[in-house]
């Protein structure tokens, strides 16, 4: 792709008004965002961002138009994971939900502008070393063991990251509105509003170290990897107002994404195996041999590992809801034979409640 300066600038601007635009119309005033309102514009920015990979593939070609479908794809299923994360953030801090739209906001701001950073120095290293391809690859297969054998349950609010914030900076208990300072007996205190975005830039830093060399590994070029980012990160406060709930019921996501950073991981110490230059391994030879991966194969394989951990998340929850309905049934059954004095001891009972014994002396 031939991108020149003023694409890059008219690009960037475009980006940073959308953002502008998100906050003075959207999250300025505190509220929590209605369903219509989050379905609204989640599927704007969708469309807008599928308009967008259109666009590059008619423009450029769609051997591009596909690596951004996938890198998209990819980011996207990347950035709902992220969102997870924050979900897990602010239910630790307790954030009131009229301020999440800011936090978020704040968030994806912040995640952004790291994946910024990290492409423009990813851009850098490939450009100059052919061989970090070999520790891309060697990072996300790493980071896909982590993925699958996680802990769930673990909350950045209390990792020792965030204790060791807590230890250097005054905090005060209580939430001030959406503030991030408050001055109390001529001392000023940091509120809980400010670890959480704390918080949230530590997640963003890790997931970037994710998310830019995967969507590398799909395409080598700068320019795709930071429209498919921007567009990932784009609706993405939207669409936690939208699928909050859901997000709870996709308990294979984790290992749908290990899945998929296995995969790129895989295709990218192929294609160094392919273009090899270190000294040490094959004489320093390329390695003709191995095969490279199409990025037709890459988007169906990505498609569908995201399509199959979703479906199977919503046929496990539903089929733990429905044991755990079967179950609170069961008790409650029990609870109510309890209750109605039904013991082995009284033996035969009558609709009226009347025993056995007691119909005896009547008679």
């Amino acid at each position: 792709m031939n991108i020149t300066p003023l694409v890059w600038i008219i690009t960037i601007a475009v980006t940073i008004a959308f953002f502008v635009y998100e906050f003075f119309a959207h999250v300025r005033k505190p509220h929590e965002p209605t369903i219509g309102e989050s379905a609204r514009w989640s599927a704007f920015y969708i469309g807008l961002a599928l308009l967008f990979g259109v666009g590059i593939g008619t423009v450029s070609g769609w051997t591009y138009g596909g690596e951004y479908f996938a890198g998209y794809l990819t980011e996207k299923a990347l950035s709902i994971d992220n969102l997870f994360v924050f979900l897990i953030v602010m239910t630790g801090f307790a954030v009131p939900r009229i301020y999440q739209q800011k936090v978020l906001m704040i968030g994806i701001v912040i995640a952004l502008i790291m994946r910024g950073g990290f492409i423009a120095l990813g851009a850098t290293l490939i450009e100059n070393f052919s061989w970090i391809f070999y520790l891309f690859g060697a990072l996300l297969l790493f980071l896909a063991y982590r993925q699958a054998f996680a802990q769930g349950d673990h909350n950045p609010a209390n990792g020792r990251f965030m204790r060791f914030v807590r230890r250097i900076l005054p905090v005060s208990d209580e939430y001030n509105g959406d503030r991030l300072t408050v001055q109390r007996d001529g001392k000023r205190f940091f509120t809980p509003m400010f670890l959480v975005i704390i918080a949230i830039g530590f997640v963003d830093l890790i997931f970037a170290v994710d998310s830019i060399p995967a969507i590398y590994g799909l395409t080598e070029e700068a320019y795709i990897v930071f429209t498919a980012n921007a567009f990932a990160l784009m609706g993405l406060r939207q669409l936690y107002f939208l699928i909050g709930g859901l997000l709870q019921r996709l308990v294979y996501l984790a290992q749908g994404l290990a899945v998929i950073l296995a995969f790129i991981g895989v295709k990218l110490v192929l294609h160094a195996m392919h273009v090899n230059e270190l000294p040490f391994i094959n004489g320093g030879e390329p390695m003709l041999w191995a095969p490279e991966i199409p990025i037709w194969f890459s988007l169906v394989f990505i498609g569908a590992t995201i399509a199959v951990a979703t479906v199977a998340s919503l046929m496990k929850t539903r089929r733990d809801d429905r044991r755990d309905a079967i179950d609170d049934s069961s008790s409650t059954s029990v609870s109510l034979t309890t209750d109605t004095g039904l013991t082995t001891d009284t033996g035969l009972t009558t609709d009226t409640g009347l025993t056995a014994d007691t119909q005896k002396e009547h008679s």
